[in-house]
């Protein structure tokens, strides 16, 4: 989906590099593009004639279990956190899918299957070690450098380039029972509507999404069902497996399975077990909005939506919100909507260069149809390409955006980093 020529890139292996990186690229007028642990679907990891700030090879992560913290280079996986952190039966929020750069999902929120009890990535963050566009390398928390930290705490990668990310850890694993169970599509408005209930009854518990799309044709499931439209249920428990095979079973007996693939297992499989649906090399465009209720007839279009994809691998997401990210205040972070009870993906997934636009059109479509249930806001890390510019940022960060260009002026005037969801410096 994306295919640029940086005329350079910096392949960092410390905070120095990162600084020299930096410092050349401003003196020379270079276009600067930031390249964390990867996955960021939007193709800002690449420029065109530029410098790429490459921090792949700076994946060092230091945990220390006594004070339940830990220490990522800004090259980590989501994948390499969780490998370290596991050792001593710790974690913190990060995403769904372990490929996943931390950098970049931190910067721009965060949501994975702890946000209900232990909120969002950027939530969870202590600290950073942060190059400026200056190339200076600084320390942002609670008390340095604190618009700056205020502001990396989901304003993205508009403030410089985090070298590291300090984390609070919680208690999590190592084995945990994890609910994933796939009902027939027509069921779709009993299933998410059953779990709503259910969740008003254990609000942070665990953090569902619902899944709407196709069944694979794998020996998971009835050679009958392969290809049918489902609506499935996933949600993984982070405490006790025997008491999360309890509470997770009413989950599990809505209606007739299709298939039920619950169990217990390692918290860093249960962390992998989307992987397979996101292979590198296939092609990739996600939209999101948020909506305040899970009407009958959203539900309704969801599944329409989903059925009509053209791309089996497709699906629509229900992220079911809430919980403990509910309770940080709108404007305690960058990352705003925390209200927002439930945040919609629509995930164009398909394999063939040849069949991008009816996919990228059926993404943008869906997103058209469904926007009269939404009230606003979306996911930052869910962006498309962008494209809507500065309406799109200004409908993700709400009344923060102001506060956000404000910190941009201060810390990057110039807008160096603009290869982002990018805010433009205060005037």
């Amino acid at each position: 989906m994306v295919d640029r020529r940086p005329a350079l890139v910096a392949r960092c292996a410390g905070d120095e590099d990162v600084v020299a990186a930096v410092d050349f690229a401003r003196d020379n007028g270079m276009p600067v593009a930031v390249r964390g642990g990867g996955h960021g679907v939007a193709g800002h990891a690449v420029c065109d004639g530029g410098l790429v700030i490459d921090l792949s090879e700076m994946r060092q992560v230091d945990v220390d279990p006594e004070g339940r913290r830990a220490v990522a280079q800004g090259g980590c996986t989501l994948g390499d956190v969780d490998r370290e952190t596991q050792r001593y039966g710790l974690a913190t929020p990060l995403g769904v899918v372990t490929g996943t750069g931390i950098a970049g999902l931190t910067l721009s929120g965060g949501m994975g299957w702890l946000r209900r009890k232990h909120g969002l990535s950027c939530d969870n963050l202590l600290s950073v070690r942060i190059v400026t566009a200056d190339g200076r390398l600084l320390v942002a928390d609670g008390s340095r450098n604190q618009d700056l930290f205020w502001a990396v705490r989901g304003g993205g990668g508009n403030f410089g380039v985090v070298t590291s990310f300090e984390y609070r850890l919680h208690p999590v694993g190592p084995e945990v029972f994890v609910c994933f169970v796939l009902y027939p599509a027509a069921r779709a408005e009993e299933v998410l509507r059953s779990c709503e209930r259910y969740l008003a009854q254990r609000p942070d518990d665990f953090a569902p999404i619902g899944l709407l799309g196709k069944v694979p044709e794998t020996a998971d499931f009835p050679p009958e069902s392969h290809g049918k439209d489902f609506v499935a249920l996933l949600a993984p428990y982070p405490g006790d497996p025997a008491e999360g095979e309890r509470l997770l079973r009413p989950l599990r007996e809505i209606a007739d399975p299709i298939g039920d693939l619950s169990g217990t297992m390692p918290y860093t499989e249960a962390q992998s077990i989307v992987d397979e649906e996101y292979p590198d090399g296939w092609c990739y465009y996600w939209k999101s909005m948020n909506v305040p209720a899970l009407s009958g007839e959203l539900i309704e279009r969801l599944a329409e939506h989903a059925a009509a994809a053209p791309s089996p691998q497709s699906t629509i997401d229900v992220w079911y919100q809430g919980g403990a990210m509910a309770r940080v205040g709108e404007e305690e972070t960058a990352f705003a909507n925390r209200a927002a009870p439930y945040l919609i993906g629509i995930e164009a997934n398909w394999e063939a260069e040849a069949d991008s636009a009816e996919n990228v059109t059926w993404v943008r479509d869906t997103l058209a149809d469904l926007r009269q249930f939404s009230a606003g806001g979306v996911y930052l890390n869910f962006p498309g390409f962008l494209e809507e510019g500065e309406q799109l940022l200004r409908e993700g960060y709400g009344r923060n955006y102001e506060r956000l260009s404000a910190v941009k002026a201060e810390y990057d005037p110039a807008n160096l980093f603009h290869l982002n969801a990018n805010i433009k410096p205060k005037d």
